[in-house]
């Protein structure tokens, strides 16, 4: 098995997919009017509008109502990323060391979900995430 991506449901879909672009620097690919993807070298984050929910189970999916989940993106330095979406984001944690060996950084995306941009730093954490 294979983690392909997360879904978030919109219900700003475009100023949320404008966001991880922002985010990530990378272009999302629409797949249909109500649905994107930012595709990294490891998952993709796909976006669906509100519309999309009852494709599957009406009442399934609620925009802006995540408090459980923390999307985590690994970067090459997270207190320049940080220095770089200050600006733009509502910050969360500043760029500070976690106990279990990455810095990172947390902010929340324009629905609320929080979001963490991190580097390994200890010779653990980079062996971790050396083969991801």
């Amino acid at each position: 098995m294979k983690l392909a991506s997360t879904r978030l449901i919109a219900s700003d879909l475009k100023a949320v997919v404008s966001f991880y672009e922002t985010v990530t620097g990378i272009e999302a690919v629409w797949l249909a009017p109500v649905f994107a993807e930012i595709v990294t070298p490891s998952a993709a984050l796909a976006i669906g509008g509100v519309q999309t929910v009852p494709l599957f189970s009406k009442g399934s999916a609620e925009p802006a109502a995540n408090r459980t989940a923390i999307l985590e993106f690994m970067v090459d330095d997270v207190d320049a990323e940080y220095e770089r979406l200050k600006p733009l984001v509502e910050v969360v944690q500043e760029p500070k060391t976690m106990p279990w060996g990455n810095r990172a950084a947390q902010f929340r995306d324009p629905e609320g979900t929080l979001v963490s941009l991190f580097t390994p730093v200890t010779n653990e954490a980079k062996l971790r995430f050396s083969g991801r």
